[in-house]
């Protein structure tokens, strides 16, 4: 069987609606050599075409393993694609944060897993001359109010105790007024896709297997084999990993992790001299995200900020949020680019990388990045191969995903998971009574009662509707519509499907029922 990516992408798709800046390509991905063989044992099957999945097919087939990457759409078509892509050594679980959670030696490893990340983006652009803008940038962190300040003493004194380089400084690169602001030296950024598009082909050229459009449902384990089963296709490995945020079924991962949407702007400015030339953040909870790229000789401001749960808040009053805060401090003359994006945050702060919890032998995961995916991606390839080919690596130990949980992070373990329980119960309840179904506006759709059952209804452009059992095919929580997305959200753990019912983001496997409603 060939596989079909030998085409020039005009444009990339994504699982949301919205289209970020770096999804105009052109980004070639020649594969035409290249066949799949349903009878050969690779030596792991990586599922997820993101940075994480790259990354580690990469290499581990430059340490001459026999490698395929199973993407369920196109390459960059989940986080990667949506990301605001900031690199960064400071993370969103804070030095002091982690010092205090876990260990002094703890924040030193994190420290260090931050420096070795950046090191290896920056080697890899280097290797393959990677055409992705990638640039050193200060990075700056500013306080607002007097409780802001207090915590970013903690977390200067906390950073330097654990090795980054920072320190004072006099300004935060960005149009708000401060009343403290610390700057990280050597910070960075670049162009995600044109980033994991090189990985790709290198490591097609290096003898790898890229199959896209292969959504893996179902595995099974017998005699050190996996074999994973898509649609049209079994593969199977001697090792399997997950590249995916959570993993596929119910785990305990998915009671550790809270899936978030993240909003991003990109913002054309009057004045010129306003573009901000570093890394920008508040302090603020949500906290707002700054810094400057150029596409295609266009510069544009790119904001970030006000994450919300994902199927919690209006992701329409959010972009609202965001374009009104844009509006405080800039002069603006339009904002071509508005989308979303999914992020998983851990309830101890740090991510799960390494082996499944509960899962086969040599079955791996990787997630719980918070809003720090490029780098965590980053160097959980370089954990999971290192376990792989048989290496011991020093960050294994911090962020093994069956650890124990330290008791700081026991508070937010139980309120995620409280209210998971709750969208489990509630929602069961109190859906919106629509007598008519034309009360429903076009392009749009809601969780309706109709002929005494719950449905999940789209009424498209022309006032087609198609309805959906709105049950999430996952742990069975009650689904939501995203009206910027259009797309029905899972409030539990974040489980995505397009208007249609089709698996945009997993966990889930299956996708929504169909509901023939008659008339």
């Amino acid at each position: 069987m060939e596989n079909s990516n030998n085409q020039n992408r005009n444009q990339t798709i994504r699982d949301s609606k919205t289209l970020s800046a770096w999804q105009k390509g052109p980004f070639e991905l020649d594969n035409a050599a290249d066949i799949f063989a349903g009878g050969t044992l690779y030596d792991a099957l990586i599922i997820g075409g993101g940075i994480t999945g790259l990354t580690l097919a990469l290499l581990l087939q430059k340490q001459g393993k026999q490698c395929i990457v199973a993407e369920a759409n196109t390459i960059g078509f989940g986080t990667t694609g949506g990301t605001s892509a900031h690199l960064n050594n400071f993370f969103d679980a804070t030095y002091a944060d982690v010092e205090s959670d876990f260990s002094q030696e703890a924040a030193k490893l994190l420290a260090s897993c931050g420096n070795e990340s950046f090191e290896m983006i920056a080697a890899m652009v280097k290797e393959y001359n990677i055409d992705c803008a990638f640039e050193y940038k200060d990075g700056y962190l500013y306080a607002e109010t007097d409780a802001e300040v207090k915590a970013l003493d903690e977390i200067l004194i906390a950073s330097q105790k654990a090795g980054i380089q920072v320190e004072e400084s006099t300004t935060n690169g960005v149009n708000v007024p401060f009343k403290k602001a610390i700057v990280f030296k050597k910070q960075g950024q670049f162009h995600p896709l044109k980033y994991i598009f090189k990985l790709a082909e290198a490591f097609v050229d290096a003898g790898g297997i890229i199959v896209e459009n292969t959504f893996i449902r179902d595995s099974s384990y017998e005699d050190g084999v996996h074999s994973a089963k898509g649609d049209t296709i079994t593969i199977k490995a001697k090792n399997m990993v997950y590249a995916t945020h959570l993993p596929p079924g119910i785990n305990v991962l998915d009671f550790r992790c809270s899936p978030y949407r993240s909003y991003v702007l990109g913002i054309r400015l009057k004045d010129e001299n306003a573009y901000p030339d570093c890394l920008s953040y508040d302090s603020k909870d949500p906290y707002h995200y700054f810094r400057t790229h150029i596409i295609n000789d266009i510069k544009y401001m790119i904001l970030g900020g006000e994450d919300h749960k994902t199927g919690h808040k209006d992701p329409d009053a959010a972009f609202e949020a965001l374009e009104k805060y844009a509006h405080q401090y800039y002069d603006i003359i339009d904002i071509p680019f508005k989308w979303s994006s999914q992020l998983y945050i851990p309830a101890d702060g740090l991510p799960y990388i390494g082996q499944l919890p509960g899962g086969y032998p040599n079955m791996y995961t990787a997630t719980g990045y918070n809003g720090n995916g490029m780098m965590f991606g980053t160097i959980a390839g370089k954990i999971i191969s290192d376990t792989i080919i048989g290496k011991k690596n020093k960050y294994t130990h911090i962020f093994n995903p069956s650890r124990i949980k330290p008791v700081a992070g026991f508070m937010e373990f139980v309120k995620e998971n409280a209210d998971v329980a709750y969208h489990f119960i509630a929602d069961r309840f109190s859906a919106e009574n629509i007598d008519s179904l034309k009360e429903l506006e076009t392009d749009s759709g809601t969780i309706v009662k109709y002929n005494g059952e719950q449905l999940a209804v789209y009424k498209d452009a022309k006032g087609n509707i198609t309805a959906l059992n709105p049950v999430c095919t996952h742990a069975k929580c009650i689904v939501c519509f995203n009206d910027a997305e259009k797309s029905w959200d899972c409030p539990c753990h974040g489980g995505r499907y397009d208007v249609n019912g089709k698996v945009l983001t997993g966990p889930p496997r299956a996708n929504l029922q169909k509901v023939n409603i008659g008339g």
